[in-house]
């Protein structure tokens, strides 16, 4: 699931854009003239129903046409917003200077060396280092991106992965923001770029274990579907890579990596429903791959090895909620696995961490992650203790196997990020490093969080995590700012953001609506959220809100809902649905014609999505996508204010969604209720790639929103 087209990868971006309008800025030019888009007949015909597209010319971004249309909205978001423009800087520079800018990260050790990444003052990107047996040896640079970046006004470097000898380093460079990664080596005892370069994978690669075997993913080119593995001898011609395999189901996205014992080079075929894993000796690098068991629709498992098992994570024999099971090296078939964790039904099991002699299982339950350590020998079997109603645990950078250390990371909507080293013999807890918030104002003690049960129309209880600065009065005068996702099983935990503080130092209440679709109650809270049942993700927003104003949290007049590509889509259903309930409401890099882009199979990882959206191929599909697809589904009614945020260069929702989407809104919203589009012309899904440019970007939402509460500094 996190490789879906629609899930933003860096969940912080999804909070980061926040933002909202409704009536007009007493300050907006009251006789400025939106633009129009030119309409043109496209008939769209399936199942005997027939649907007119007047907007499908958007769709080609080599258009001048389509590019000044773009720019004739991002003109109009410009004058309508200009009166903003000091107080966006305000916001900027007040959210940058809660951000240690000379930052760094925690050092971990890696096969003889410790590995850190930190940020110097006043630089965007990072620098990535690393020193050889102890902290105190001389550092050596592997890259500093600030050097790389400079002349790109969008600069991506992802997948460093070093030799096992630690002189050769692969990675991927992306200039576009359409995530197709040029995959480069340098050798790091000379600094030397080696005439290597593949283009159009994914960033990634793995090298088998005789430091000249490089293993990568290349995409489709029109789909931009992960489907061949690769392998490339260092040194030789591109033309000379192998082709190891090739994923033919289109339904299905195909990746390679090395097992955390380094024994076992790995290719696993993903679809949102069924894994499939082959394997061979990382030691062998040229013989054949051999398929693990091979893929059953419904089927989903992970593989971990450590010595003579492999422990398999699964969903086999009717476990919705996962179970442990562990085969031989040489039994890896499904009828020679056997249960090591059984199947609980309140309980999910979401990941494993093995060690030397302990064994860290993290699961979910009731919401919240728990990480249970077990001693291999049976000594020993207990939660790690946490002590907050409401926070978000994980286990981080456990690459050793022979260590009774476990790092983990944690924090809280009122607790900025710690690193944690935790003795699993002892239980000792050592704090490496908490996330610092400068500017000398920043108490935790001055926040509350709580977690809330709204019910659902049928009864269903949905959580909602809360937080706000002391002192609240339920009124219904509070401003309230509603996030929500729900697709893919994306669980969306509450942590920290040190942005946030700008909108709750000003009054406003932040609240995750943890809705049907992800996977924060289990298994079934996602099955009971997508395909046929994927209304239920919206009306459980929707419930969340109206639970929010009953108990005064806030009112319609003050409350804003926020979404992000899939929770894009989520906030044009709902909007649809219920527009009364929100003064106002940001998508960004929303999915919202979702019947025209199922049935394209030529758009970027659209035949992939099946299992999650259905197959509008299928009458009944289609029939029930038409009946929520914002796009489809714009009405002459009055919307709340609205902005909408979009990349150019976007491959996972093209930018001609959110533009068709705004184009329709125009002409058939009722009202004077604002309608804004904002392109980045030079970004994709993600936004911006500078650390603080993407701040900028915070800064130009945070005051869109406090604009329409009256709030100017």
């Amino acid at each position: 699931m996190k490789n879906s087209k629609y899930f933003i990868p860096i969940l912080l971006t999804a909070f980061f854009a926040m933002s909202c309008q409704q009536n007009q800025s007493k300050m907006a030019p009251k006789d400025l003239q939106p633009p129009i888009a030119e309409t043109h007949e496209k008939f769209l015909e399936m199942h005997q129903d027939v649907r007119m597209d007047p907007y499908y010319w958007l769709n080609d971004r080599e258009d001048p046409e389509v590019i000044d249309y773009l720019e004739r909205e991002n003109d109009y978001y410009q004058k309508m917003t200009a009166h903003t423009e000091d107080f966006k800087l305000t916001l900027f520079e007040e959210m940058k200077s809660r951000i240690k800018e000379d930052d760094s990260s925690v050092p971990y050790f890696y096969n003889g060396y410790f590995y850190i990444t930190r940020f110097e003052t006043g630089k965007d990107y990072p620098i990535y280092a690393r020193k050889k047996d102890s902290l105190k040896a001389p550092e050596e640079i592997l890259f500093d991106v600030n050097e790389m970046a400079k002349g790109h006004s969008y600069y991506r470097l992802s997948g460093l992965n070093v030799s096992p000898d630690n002189k050769w380093v692969a990675y991927g460079v992306d200039t576009v923001s359409r995530r197709q990664y040029v995959l480069h080596i340098k050798n790091l005892e000379t600094g030397e770029v080696l005439e290597d370069q593949i283009a159009n994978t994914t960033g990634g690669s793995t090298w088998a274990n005789d430091n000249k075997t490089l293993f990568y993913t290349q995409k489709d080119e029109v789909t931009l579907r992960s489907h061949m593995i690769l392998r490339h001898e260092r040194g030789q011609s591109v033309d000379q890579d192998v082709l190891v395999y090739q994923e033919d189901d289109e339904t299905f996205n195909t990746y390679v990596y090395k097992t955390k014992s380094e024994a076992y080079l790995v290719i696993t075929s993903q679809s949102t429903l069924t894994s499939e894993y082959r394997i061979v000796s990382a030691d062998t690098p040229t013989e054949d791959f051999e398929v693990f068991t091979p893929r059953q629709r419904g089927l989903e498992y992970d593989i971990y090895h450590y010595k003579d098992h492999f422990y398999i994570l699964t969903n086999a024999d009717g476990a919705v909620n996962f179970k442990l099971m562990k085969t031989k090296i040489d039994q890896t078939q499904k009828t020679a696995w056997e249960d090591l964790i059984n199947h609980r039904s309140d309980v999910l099991v979401e990941d494993i961490d093995i060690f030397a002699e302990y064994l860290v299982v993290s699961e979910r339950h009731q919401g919240l992650t728990r990480l249970r350590i077990m001693r291999w020998d049976g000594s020993q079997d207990y939660f790690l203790p946490f002590d907050n109603e409401t926070y978000t645990a994980s286990t981080i950078q456990n690459v050793a196997f022979d260590t009774r250390i476990l790092r983990y990371s944690y924090s809280s909507l009122t607790t900025p990020n710690s690193v944690i080293d935790f003795d699993m013999e002892t239980q000792a807890k050592t704090i490496l490093k908490e996330s610092e918030v400068l500017g000398g104002q920043f108490d935790k003690g001055n926040y509350t969080s709580e977690r809330l049960w709204a019910s659902a129309s049928d009864g269903t209880k949905i959580p909602i995590s809360l937080v706000y600065k002391k002192g609240l009065k339920k009124d219904g005068k509070r401003p309230l700012l509603q996030y929500g996702y729900g697709s893919y099983g994306a669980t969306i935990d509450p942590y920290f953001s040190s942005t946030r503080l700008s909108l709750l130092d000003r009054g406003f209440i932040f609240a995750i609506a943890h809705i049907r679709g992800g996977q924060y109650m289990g298994r079934d809270w996602y099955e009971s959220g997508k395909l046929l049942q994927k209304k239920n993700t919206f009306t459980d927003f929707i419930d969340v809100s109206k639970y929010l104003i009953a108990e005064n949290y806030t009112s319609a007049e003050h409350l804003y809902a926020l979404g992000g590509s899939a929770g894009g889509l989520l906030m044009g259903a709902v909007i649809n649905m219920a527009p009364e309930l929100y003064k106002g409401v940001i998508a960004a890099v929303p999915f919202v014609d979702v019947v025209t882009t199922m049935l394209d199979e030529t758009i970027p990882l659209t035949t992939g999505e099946y299992d999650e959206w259905g197959n509008p191929n299928d009458p009944e599909y289609y029939d029930y996508m038409k009946s929520y697809s914002p796009y489809d589904n714009v009405a002459p009614v009055a919307y709340p204010n609205l902005l909408v945020t979009t990349g150019l260069h976007d491959s996972q929702v093209q930018y001609w969604e959110p533009a068709k989407w705004v184009a329709k809104l125009r002409v058939v919203k009722q009202g004077d209720a604002l309608l804004l589009l904002k392109t980045n012309m030079d970004a994709g899904h993600g936004g911006a790639s500078g650390r603080f440019e993407g701040l900028k970007e915070v800064a130009l939402e945070y005051a869109f929103l406090l604009d329409q509460e009256g709030i100017d500094r």
